[in-house]
């Protein structure tokens, strides 16, 4: 049996730059933390409670442009000399 509360869903945006960085839900800021990581794990502990009520939860961080994880992949520092084709991987 499915209730109304388990359809419903909740999702927390990180948004800002150094020093201002805001969990946003239902376009409703909060309070300001020094880094994206302080606002990452106060977005987390909010999650937390939301899936205890039975909601769906969804937790969005934007990556750094200047780290790898929001840089386009150039490959650099990877040998692909000895490449093997994934149809050929166990």
């Amino acid at each position: 049996m499915q209730t109304e509360d388990a359809s419903r869903s909740v999702t927390y945006r990180v948004r800002g730059n150094e020093g201002q960085w805001r969990v946003e839900t239902d376009e409703k800021a909060g309070m300001a933390y020094v880094s994206r990581e302080a606002a990452f794990e106060a977005a987390v502990a909010a999650a937390s409670n939301a899936i205890r009520d039975g909601l769906d939860v969804v937790i969005v961080v934007p990556g750094a442009p200047d780290t790898m994880l929001g840089a386009e992949d150039t490959n650099q520092g990877v040998d692909t000399s000895e490449s093997v084709p994934l149809s050929r991987l166990p």
